[in-house]
């Protein structure tokens, strides 16, 4: 099994190359998060509670910014790497590559600008965290997460919603459960009033993930001691309390070394009347050593999820960057292909639309069915073939000479007038299933998933598509409109025979029985008109209700299954690689997915390879 020192300088390793991709705790992270998967420790306090003493009493050195107000604004990931004995201590940040610090100085300098650079200089807070590796003999190894304290008033140049903001930041770190909690408070103020035990407890009411930090132990009134806290009495927790005396502010004014600080610190615990049975099990070295060893049971422990979350991690990644789609070839006639097998894609999903492997290709049919019929109903023949417009369209028709027997220029201009009628729902129905083309497309377009790529490519298409589309409706119309023509350019005969016969039947059944004369150009003859004509145009409709369909799905729906991006395709054999590669420009979106998604696979792969290494040392 692996050393203490190898798993938690792993952890510390995958956790830089995390923040390195923007994946840190407390972030909201449109990927899988591996950082929330690794153990850490929090440190949690109100303001003014002793916790950056308390990290710089761990660390041996004095480092971090000090000041009124809200001093730490962005979360400090503070790694410490014991180094051998003799060696000169350092420190490197993340975000500056290859510079190392010596003077600690300087790292509060930099810890203050870096917090600035993010979030200004107006106090404003940001999760986004700061990476500080320590390397130092006098150090254990440990990852703290020095978070920004909790308060409950804003001061000048900050949001009315700081405390909220804060609270939520840090409730977002210590909510998961590979979080360990070190919740400090102050020994001179009411435990009951602690914020980071309040917080601790809402987060984990357990109890096992926090421990409780008690400090300034040594500024309580004098009389008083917080034995009743440690020894668990007021405040029962699952660990027990560990009480720390920090530096004086006397201390602090005279720039009086960490390492002389430790040294007090110890000679107070073991002279405390109160504390002397606990010293060994009092200060900061005490926790450092107790929380190191604690993070790395933690890390053992939780090794079979860790790599169970990135084997998965990993599988959704490469199954996300096979539907992203790998990076475009260079050269026009690799770029041709990728285009060309894009468009047969797009193509074969069309065509499924159209033949019901897809839905909406079923109003095509409902056009035929119901629309067209529908609308052939509800044309005006009953007001063109009325009594008063048979008789003025007759009397007009034979002009200054009156018909001797029947009417038919009359019969003529009656049914002209009612065929012409026709020519709105042929009309109509190309339209509409050009409409329901032009939507096949256009859903097509969004389904194939090659496309969603290249936004360019897809205008292009969708351009190309709907042009090819408007032809064929063009030549769509030509037809139907050529078939009412076609209708009116010449009668049926035989129906208007049919009727002769049938009249000259039933002029001898009367002569026989009652040889009554009819008035030749009286009201019963126009009505008679009307019904033959009525009748012819029913004739024609019940054809037309079958014709206009065929020529429609001829003319529009087979062309756009044979012939959709005939035209497009010649225009794209004839383009140089500029031109393609222009079509080939894709989402910046999606470009920027694919990045994230191959550099968050890079980093599982090789987070796995290392633990796989790891686990098996020793």
């Amino acid at each position: 099994m692996a050393t203490m020192e190898s798993l938690i300088g792993l952890v510390n390793r995958i956790q830089r190359a995390c923040t390195a991709l923007g994946d840190y705790g407390g972030g909201n992270n449109a990927l899988s998060s591996l950082w929330e998967a690794l153990p850490s420790v929090a440190v949690v306090g109100g303001q003014s509670s002793g916790k950056s003493s308390v990290l710089e009493s761990i660390v041996g050195r004095d480092f971090l910014p000090r000041g009124s107000g809200i001093v730490t604004r962005r979360p400090l990931v503070l790694q410490l790497h014991k180094t051998e004995h003799g060696t000169y201590e350092y420190a490197e940040f993340l975000h500056l590559t290859n510079k190392r610090f010596t003077n600690f100085s300087l790292v509060r300098k930099e810890i203050q600008d870096e917090t600035d650079r993010i979030t200004g200089k107006n106090k404003q807070i940001s999760p986004v965290p700061i990476h500080l590796s320590i390397f130092s003999p006098n150090v254990v190894d440990l990852t703290l997460i020095d978070l920004p304290g909790l308060t409950k008033v804003a001061v000048e140049g900050q949001p009315e919603t700081i405390a909220e903001d804060i609270e939520s930041m840090v409730r977002s770190y210590v909510a998961k459960p590979n979080c360990l909690i070190l919740a400090i408070s102050p020994a001179n103020q009411d435990i009951a009033t602690s914020d980071a035990i309040k917080l601790a407890k809402e987060v984990d009411p357990t109890g096992d993930r926090t421990f409780g930090v008690l400090t300034k132990l040594d500024l309580m009134d004098k009389g008083t001691n917080a034995l009743d806290v440690i020894e668990g009495r007021s405040y029962m927790m699952q660990y027990p309390w560990v009480g720390i005396v920090n530096r004086s502010q006397a201390d602090i004014n005279k720039n009086v070394e960490m390492m002389v600080a430790r040294r007090k610190e110890r000679e107070y615990f073991e002279t405390s009347p109160h504390y002397g049975h606990l010293a060994n099990k009092m200060g900061s070295e005490y926790l450092a050593k107790m929380l190191s060893k604690l993070l790395e049971s933690v890390i053992r422990a939780r090794i079979p999820n860790i790599i169970a979350l990135i084997n998965r991690s990993i599988e959704e990644l490469e199954r996300e960057l096979d539907q992203l789609g790998r990076p475009i070839a260079i050269d026009a006639g690799a770029k041709l292909y990728n285009i060309l097998g894009m468009c047969r894609a797009f193509e074969k999903i069309f065509k499924e639309h159209l033949d019901g492997g897809r839905p909406g290709g079923a109003r095509i049919y409902g056009i035929f069915d119901y629309q067209l019929p529908g609308a052939i109903r509800k044309l005006p023949f009953d007001r063109h073939l009325s009594l008063e417009s048979v008789k003025r369209i007759v009397s007009q028709s034979d002009g200054y000479q009156p018909h001797l027997i029947a009417p038919e220029m009359g019969y003529r201009r009656l049914i002209e007038g009612s065929l012409y009628l026709f020519r709105g729902p042929a009309e109509a129905s190309v339209n509409a299933v050009h409409s329901v083309l032009k939507e096949l497309v256009r859903k097509s377009i969004a389904e194939t998933e090659e496309l969603k790529r290249f936004p360019s490519l897809q205008t292009e298409l969708a351009a190309a598509a709907n042009s090819s589309l408007e032809k064929f409706r063009e030549e769509s119309m030509k037809s139907v409109l050529r078939l009412v023509d076609m209708e009116a350019s010449y009668l049926t005969v035989d129906f208007f025979r049919k009727l002769h016969e049938m009249d000259t039947q039933g002029s001898q059944n009367t002569s026989l029985s009652s040889p009554t004369t009819v008035e030749q150009n009286g009201e019963r003859q126009f009505r008679t008109i009307a019904s033959n004509v009525a009748g012819y145009i029913k004739m024609v409709a019940d054809t037309l209700a079958n014709t206009i369909p065929k020529a429609v799905v001829h003319c529009q729906v087979r062309q756009a299954k044979l012939a959709l991006l005939n035209y497009f395709y010649t225009q794209m054999s004839q383009r140089q690689g500029k031109h393609l590669g222009q079509l080939l420009d894709e989402n910046p979106a999606l470009m920027e997915r694919r990045l994230q998604c191959a550099k968050r696979l890079e980093l599982y792969k090789n987070a796995r390879d290392e633990i796989d290494a790891a686990v098996w040392l020793g």
